[in-house]
């Protein structure tokens, strides 16, 4: 049992304190776990060559030709690191939120893994089982939903490409500066969670894994549904004025809390850094 945790976020922040308590728990569960962090790689961006899926086609329609995989994978260090990630059980990703979406570092990553594309490779025989992979997912930012709306759901766009399968996922909310997390033991509380769901999720089988995390429903129909808060749901609209002043208040009033609460802050800010995991280290 193997857990990987993929931050996308700088080091020592805030994305990374949350892995590094979710793959702690995995660990205390008995997964061998590993962090990587995509800042330490070489990631090239998808071309759109097309040439993955021109190959897969190819193969599909003449098994005695073979797959040669992503055109950049001997340019960069992409290949190695899906690689290796497709050696665990379970992946949490924990991701900055830029402009409501993930940041542009994690989506350069995702959108490399067509030429990694499960249903194909199993399609024309290149891979052989599907290994039935979990995920979890953290959006970190450092604004309430509003702000954040698209980043749960975008990343969770991307699993489908990844072929992993999300059991958990949750919003860290109001956590700007590195460390600020630390002030909300609610939020590493459910990054520990996290990490004892994918153990859990990892050893149901298949057909008995459900879908965990953020998701209201509705108890009547059994669908989603969404509350705007009466008194100051309005204030939260992106696309008035009034309402983008007061974000700027919430940032700034956020900063100053937090610089506020320093003496808090750095005993925890210690306990993280000097917290190690087993890393990837591709040999050049």
């Amino acid at each position: 049992m193997k857990v990987m945790a993929i931050c996308a976020g700088r080091k020592n922040g805030n994305g990374e304190i949350l892995a590094k308590e979710a793959l702690s728990a995995a660990q205390a569960a008995g997964a061998e776990v590993e962090m990587i962090n995509l800042f330490d790689y070489n990631i090239l961006p998808c071309t759109g060559c097309e040439g993955c899926t021109m190959q897969m086609g190819e193969v599909a329609m003449d098994p005695t030709k073979q797959y040669r995989g992503c055109v950049l994978k001997d340019k960069d260090d992409v290949d190695a690191l899906i690689a290796e990630m497709h050696t665990c059980n379970g992946v949490i990703f924990s991701v900055p939120t830029y402009d409501l979406t993930p940041s542009s570092l994690y989506t350069r990553f995702a959108q490399r893994f067509l030429a990694y594309e499960l249903s194909f490779l199993l399609e024309i025989g290149v891979v052989k089982e599907n290994p039935n992979t979990v995920a979890g997912l953290i959006a970190v930012g450092g604004s309430m939903h509003d702000w954040q709306s698209l980043a749960l759901e975008s990343l969770q766009a991307t699993m489908f490409t990844m072929s992993l399968t999300v059991v958990d996922r949750f919003m860290s909310q109001r956590v700007g500066r590195p460390g600020n997390v630390l002030l909300h033991q609610d939020q590493l509380d459910r990054a520990h969670q996290m990490g004892e769901s994918i153990v859990k999720a990892i050893q149901t089988p298949v057909e008995e894994r459900t879908c965990g995390g953020e998701l209201g429903t509705n108890t009547e129909t059994g669908r989603p549904w969404l509350v705007i808060d009466p008194e100051n749901g309005h204030i939260r609209d992106r696309c008035v004025d009034k309402a983008r002043a007061e974000h700027l208040n919430e940032i700034i009033q956020t900063r100053i809390d937090f610089f506020q609460r320093q003496g808090e802050v750095k005993p925890l800010q210690k306990k993280y850094r000097e917290m190690k995991f087993p890393t990837f280290v591709i040999e050049r």
